[in-house]
């Protein structure tokens, strides 16, 4: 009897899931989004630095749970590790080290700075890990692509936001070049897989919202670099707006999805795209952004609150962290 508890935490452990770490990128996004809604529209700062504070809590909690799992049940992280899907969300932990480099820049740019330089490190190595992979290894098959694809490769462009402030262009030049030319090489692959092939599993359908992302945050990135706007970072937003626009027309089919943690793919795009709207307003003043702004900040915030407490409840009733 004494051995039960044990046992359960073990099996846990054993099934505790890589892609956790897309929540703490769909709140670290939530994060941002009302940072930036503070400067542009005079909301309380106090919610963002509830958030950044939330954010951090619940990363540094999953990062010591996965370290954990990497040293007590090593062969479990082996598993995931070469499984052609959850391969890709392991740059998810070097991703969430980029944002949150982001929304603590303010808050201390000697922390930032850590946090962005490790988190860049740690992102290229897994990307040339990961781009080695799908080119040499036999096992990856055109049914295992999913837009989920696009962390490894196409998370480089996130490393411009911070590294400008942090006066490294030349390097974040690098990193966005490496984002932005493989963003569109896999935006072709996975067009195809989705229109030619078998539909993606209804596990992995929400997995279809990260296709905003690119375009999103590749404006941000490139508005940053270029020191302003200019035809390409028009197409770049606007692609992204579109995205939406065909995302937001499916959402009784995404709604009739079970729960599952692919949810989390919602969030992070839409926080995105909520805070390239925000800079568009703040460049061009012009009504539509203001209020096209505030609408996707509400979205943003209530579908990522929901997906929230809709994890919570799962975690409560153990439906997590179960084998597959």
């Amino acid at each position: 009897m004494n051995n039960l508890p044990k046992q359960t935490a073990a099996s846990r452990l054993q099934h505790f899931p890589i892609t956790f770490f897309a929540m703490i990128m769909g709140l670290t996004g939530l994060t941002l989004v009302w940072e930036k809604a503070s400067h542009l529209f005079a909301v309380p700062g106090i919610i963002g630095h509830t958030l950044l504070t939330l954010t951090a809590c619940l990363f540094l909690i999953l990062a010591v749970l996965y370290l954990c799992k990497i040293i007590l049940k090593t062969p479990a992280v082996l598993g995931e590790f070469n499984h052609p899907i959850k391969l890709s969300f392991f740059p998810a932990v070097s991703i969430n080290m980029l944002l949150l480099s982001i929304a603590t820049f303010e808050v201390s740019q000697q922390l930032s700075f850590i946090l962005w330089s490790s988190g860049s490190a740690i992102h290229l190595l897994l990307t040339v890990y990961i781009l080695n992979q799908w080119i040499h290894h036999p096992k990856f098959q055109m049914t295992h692509m999913t837009p989920a694809w696009f962390i490894p490769v196409v998370g480089n462009i996130l490393v411009p936001i911070a590294g400008v402030d942090h006066g490294y262009t030349e390097v974040s030049w690098f990193f966005f070049s490496i984002g932005i030319v493989f963003w569109l090489v896999l935006k072709t692959l996975v067009l195809n897989r989705m229109m030619f092939h078998d539909p993606i599993p209804h596990k992995l359908l929400p997995t279809m919202f990260i296709l905003i992302a690119p375009p999103a945050v590749g404006f941000i990135s490139y508005v940053k670099l270029n020191g302003g706007m200019d035809n390409f970072a028009h197409i770049l937003y606007y692609t992204a707006i579109f995205l939406v626009l065909i995302l937001l027309a499916q959402a009784p089919r995404f709604t009739r999805i079970q729960f599952f943690m692919s949810w989390w793919a919602y969030s992070f795009p839409l926080a995105a795209a909520a805070i390239a709207t925000q800079l568009m307003y703040s460049i061009h003043k012009q009504p539509f952004f203001y209020y096209l702004s505030l609408a996707l900040i509400i979205l943003s915030s209530v579908v990522i609150t929901l997906l929230f407490f809709r994890t919570l409840l799962a975690v409560i009733r153990n439906e997590l962290c179960q084998p597959e």
